[in-house]
């Protein structure tokens, strides 16, 4: 028989809350678009429901509403797919996945050769033989989560990096003026660097990769796979543009009138937490976990920065 710490009623109710879930959110998305899609998330509501059923039985515990929290995260991301049609859709479906394999992964190691951890087994064996496969298989087709990716890091760069700066700017020069001059050229000067950057590692990448392609080519011309290739030009714009996209919240506020870094703190904080939110949603990360981190570098960064240019006004008689 199971012992107590594997019928843990916190844990149950969490598993089986999770499972109606994602339940309810293919239900919804499979209204929302049509095609190829509602065929996979017909097959994904099915695995889905006989997972729910699985959990209940194995449980004793019927649960059949979602709690508070789920039901706002579950409202939310219905609202972004309506207004983002099906590339968001698939962008939730590889998300999802991704954070219902590492789940089940990580219980699974905690539970391995308990009664629990042989039924995770069996839910992971569905996750990777059939649920990962439909929805990779959708997603592959559909959308380039990686350039979805470079965007949201673009503007978390821009945000941090040029939030410090502009918290150093004012405690250097203390004149919007010169706050508002400085910090842009930075923006615009860390938007080209990092541009380039990315054009750079994209170039060379491609040429290794074709060099190895032509080497397999060579040795073993049958078993060479064809691949997407990520195109230096266009990646760099994607990132340099997110960058000074990210960079422009902290700046912003200065344009506008302020008159030190404070509503730049405010504005780039609230924008950190939505992009951090964002991020971990699609890389599988823990969220709360995700903004804890951003929150404190960033808040290390201003008081850092805005420290060195109080030092360099004192000492060097840095003024405007």
């Amino acid at each position: 028989m199971p012992t107590p710490q594997q019928h843990d009623p916190k844990l149950a109710r969490q598993l089986i809350l999770d499972e109606l879930f994602d339940l309810s959110l293919y239900k919804a998305l499979r209204e929302i678009i049509g095609g190829e899609s509602r065929k996979v998330l017909d097959e994904l509501v099915l695995v889905e429901t006989q997972h729910l059923a699985f959990w209940q039985k194995f449980f004793d515990l019927k649960l059949i509403a979602l709690d508070l929290p789920r039901r706002l995260k579950l409202q939310g991301m219905i609202l972004v797919c309506h207004i983002f049609g099906s590339t968001a859709v698939h962008l939730v479906l590889e998300a999802i996945e991704v954070h219902g394999v590492r789940k089940y992964l990580s219980l699974w190691k905690s539970y391995k050769g308990q009664p629990l951890g042989h039924a995770l087994e069996g839910i992971l064996l569905d996750e990777f033989k059939h649920e990962d496969v439909l929805v990779t298989q959708l997603t592959e087709r559909k959308i380039n989560p990686e350039k979805i990716r470079n965007i949201f890091l673009g503007m978390n760069d821009g945000l941090v990096e040029i939030l410090g700066a502009v918290s150093g700017f004012f405690g250097a020069f203390g004149d919007a003026a010169t706050v508002l001059i400085a910090a842009s050229t930075t923006a615009v000067a860390g938007s080209l660097s990092m541009g380039a950057g990315i054009y750079v590692a994209v170039g060379s990448e491609k040429e290794v990769k074709k060099t190895e392609s032509d080497r397999q080519q060579f040795l073993k011309a049958d078993t060479v796979v064809a691949e997407v290739e990520e195109q230096p030009l266009a990646s760099a714009l994607v990132v340099g543009g997110s960058y000074i996209a990210g960079a422009m919240v902290p700046v912003l506020p200065v344009l506008f009138g302020a008159k030190d870094a404070l509503f730049s703190l405010l504005t780039a904080g609230s924008m950190i937490i939505l992009v951090s939110m964002v991020l971990a949603f699609l890389s599988g990360m823990d969220i709360k976990k995700r903004i804890l981190t951003n929150l404190v570098i960033i808040a290390c960064a201003v008081a850092i920065t805005y420290a060195i240019g109080l030092m360099a006004k004192t000492l060097w008689g840095v003024s405007v």
